[in-house]
């Protein structure tokens, strides 16, 4: 991997600012969407999903499994979801919150009391890292010269992690707090704080409050394995599979709660679903279901892993909630109105063509929705 990949591969901005949410009327169905999108981007494998606050609606894919083969994707195929998994880290701080295990206002350093914290972050709330405003820059911690050594690292996960967050908050953050700064780093401190207070990794606690109390069977931690489709790079333009065993096909497994989730569309539909209130009784209150999914903040309006958007003038599917995520082998993109409980998905293994085709085809299917 050279310098430009190496970079690219800790860059997970969420694009998804924009996505428009006024969505033109159309009189086809997911389906033809689906179609539509899939021709016109030609993306080695596209899925998408329509999910309602009461359970599936709609799923489809096409494709292929690798770039020039003929093996077809199928609907239990897992996709990569990249920086996604930032709302699910979220979400499980949430559930230590109602535990009563934390609180929205722990700071950083209640968090690590076993810290030398430098006094600027000592009464950071971890929500400020969680909505990227905190300072705190990738470059000051997980820059090129981590990322070069990451993989290679023989300390278990959270060892990796403690020293992440011992880095960053031993010292001033390079930014202004308060101002907007997309930060990997951020979440993978905050997967740092869930280990510190449950004693656990970061993985094992997103498996016992996330995926299993919501049936999350086919999710997991990296690249997909195999039998699955695979993630593209795109060198020189040339779409190259990547081998799920070997190490370059994700990011290093020390940035799990920043992006290295997987999972079957209807596995992220169930997750989609909880966000919009229909999760199984008692997962999460609404109180954390608004803290998480709201913001007063502005340019960007990010809350605790989810872009908000207002209602537009004129209706449409109301106010929305969305990401993008990617570890430039995979591509995907989640909306979803919880005003009108519906949620959209979609997903792709194609590093060159995966972004245009998971953005038309969330906008495909929330056109379809609005003209219902």
């Amino acid at each position: 991997m050279d310098r430009r990949h190496l970079l690219g591969a800790l860059v997970a901005a969420p694009a998804a600012f924009a996505l428009p949410v006024r969505a033109r009327a159309v009189r086809t169905g997911p389906d033809e969407a689906l179609d539509a999108v899939f021709a016109s981007t030609a993306p080695t494998a596209l899925g998408g999903a329509m999910v309602t606050r009461t359970g599936p609606g709609w799923s489809g894919v096409r494709g292929v499994r690798r770039a020039g083969g003929d093996q077809p994707v199928t609907l239990e195929d897992r996709w990569h979801i990249g920086s996604n998994t930032k709302a699910m880290t979220a979400a499980v701080f949430a559930r230590l919150v109602e535990a009563g295990r934390a609180d929205w206002d722990m700071t950083v350093a209640g968090a690590f009391p076993q810290l030398a914290i430098d006094p600027f972050w000592r009464t950071t709330p971890l929500t400020a890292l969680m909505r990227h405003r905190s300072g705190l820059a990738d470059a000051d911690v997980i820059g090129i010269d981590w990322l070069g050594v990451a993989r290679g690292d023989p300390r278990s996960l959270p060892a990796q992690r403690a020293a992440i967050a011992a880095r960053a908050l031993g010292r001033p953050p390079s930014g202004a707090p308060g101002g907007f700064a997309y930060s990997n780093a951020g979440y993978i401190i905050v997967g740092a704080a869930i280990e510190a207070i449950t004693g656990q990794a970061w993985e094992d606690v997103t498996r016992a409050q996330l995926f299993q109390p919501l049936g999350l069977s086919g999710a997991g931690f990296g690249p997909p394995p195999d039998p699955n489709a695979w993630g593209h790079r795109a060198p020189g333009g040339q779409l190259l599979p990547m081998d799920p065993s070997t190490p370059g096909a994700d990011n290093p497994a020390a940035l799990g709660p920043a992006g290295t989730a997987h999972m079957t569309l209807a596995d992220n539909g169930r997750w989609v679903q909880a966000m919009l209130g229909g999760g199984p009784e008692g997962w999460l209150g609404a109180d954390s279901l608004a803290r998480l999914t709201t913001t007063t903040e502005m340019s960007p309006a990010y809350a605790l892993g989810w872009i908000t958007r207002p209602a537009p003038a004129g209706g449409g599917l109301g106010r929305t909630i969305g990401h993008e995520g990617s570890n430039t082998m995979w591509h995907a993109v989640v909306m979803a109105a919880p005003d009108r409980g519906l949620g959209f998905i979609a997903c792709s293994n194609d590093a060159a063509k995966g972004a245009a085709a998971c953005r038309q085809l969330v906008q495909g299917l929330m056109a379809v929705a609005s003209a219902a």
